[in-house]
């Protein structure tokens, strides 16, 4: 069996490196943002520079948290109207998954052969600047889908962390456990290889270490940059990795009572070990080494792999409870008897997904709802 590690994306990285936006041969720019970029005036910032490089810009500023088909198709209208040779996605996660998603539409609809794609983040955490998923959102079905494409792959990615340092408390601590997710599932994916661990295992001591210090000292530029790396080398991990069901349970969570994603991969992830390390099976399985390996990396040992593994959880959820995340449904105000009904639908939604394909066992539908149900009570 053979494997490749790609990594097309040219990565801009340090303080100040948005000037960098000058250097590029563009005639026209198509900025992809929320209403708050443009109204902080940080889409307005881009554009100057921009413009004192003659570069010709608009700004479609339509951007949802979880971006639905409706929000990607009017950002296809404004390109096609606006005809770029190169688009900048601006914000977190909802943001750059939309503009890839705009932009391979825009490509197909107008047989356009090239229109780059710079992406760049101001928050830390869903690594989409390098990867080639986005998460789309139906309302309709209350669902999200999770497209993978390497057409979507950015051409660039700007690593500023300047525009990270006014992220409020509790997005810091979203977006940062998204990250940390994602190495856990990447080091853990059936897809997973030395490159794709020396990644997600650099970013995952990062965030281990660093994530509750930055949460309690957001105006920490030290740590602000290292945080926001951490997030970028995440991405390029599970861009090739993919990732397991702790993302398909928490789309599947999120598309129905819209909890943030970051926080939703809180909730579960220690179930979801629980479940793939095999904490409750009788016999040790294969996949109990994976993370027993995982909270080796973290600094945990116990007696046997099994309590090593349980000693980790703990440390997590501690961890976990030091940013407010919490453990139960009641905690988010949902109600318990409608999230109980949900459940089969959502367990269902989750099998299909994505990312359920790399996931280190192969769940059925019942142990889905299992892990679900444990949100109820919150201990794993």
């Amino acid at each position: 069996m053979f494997n490749q590690f790609k990594m097309p994306t040219k990565i801009i990285t340090g303080a100040g490196s948005l000037a960098e936006l000058q250097a590029l041969s563009l005639k026209k720019v198509l900025i992809i943002c929320d209403p708050f970029m443009e109204k902080n005036g940080t889409a307005e910032k881009i554009g100057k520079l921009l413009k004192e490089k003659k570069i010709g810009y608009s700004i479609f500023s339509e951007i949802i948290p979880d971006p639905t088909i409706d929000v990607v198709t009017k950002g296809l209208v404004a390109a096609i109207k606006s005809k770029p040779d190169g688009m900048i996605a601006l914000g977190g996660g909802s943001a750059m998954d939309a503009a890839k998603v705009i932009r391979q539409m825009y490509i197909t609809a107008e047989k356009e052969s090239s229109v780059q794609l710079i992406c760049i983040p101001t928050t830390s955490g869903t690594g989409s600047e390098v990867t080639a998923f986005a998460v789309i959102s139906d309302p309709v079905v209350q669902s999200k889908y999770a497209l993978v494409d390497d057409q979507m792959i950015p051409d660039y990615a700007i690593l500023d962390p300047l525009l990270t340092m006014s992220v409020p408390k509790n997005v810091t601590a979203d977006t940062g456990i998204d990250v940390f997710t994602h190495c856990m599932e990447a080091l853990a994916s059936t897809n997973a290889t030395d490159f794709t661990d020396a990644c997600a295992e650099k970013a995952m001591k990062i965030i281990w270490n660093d994530l509750v210090s930055v949460f309690n000292d957001g105006e920490n530029s030290m740590l602000r940059e290292k945080i926001h790396n951490a997030s970028c080398l995440a991405g390029i991990s599970f861009s090739e990795a993919s990732l397991g069901i702790c993302h398909s349970l928490a789309h599947a969570l999120g598309g129905r009572f819209h909890i943030p994603h970051g926080r939703a991969n809180a909730m579960l992830l220690p179930h979801v070990i629980s479940y793939n390390a095999g904490l409750e099976t009788e016999k040790e399985i294969p996949q109990l080494l994976i993370y027993k390996n995982i909270a080796e990396l973290l600094g945990f040992k116990a007696g046997t792999s099994k309590a090593t593994v349980h000693a980790m959880n703990t440390g997590i959820q501690r961890q976990f409870k030091q940013m407010g995340i919490p453990k139960t449904i009641n905690e988010c105000g949902i109600d318990p008897e409608e999230f109980i009904t949900a459940i089969p639908e959502m367990a269902e939604k989750a099998l299909e997904d994505k990312c359920t394909l790399t996931n280190p066992r192969t769940p059925k539908k019942a142990e889905l709802e299992s892990i679900y149900q444990r949100l109820l009570r919150g201990g794993y």
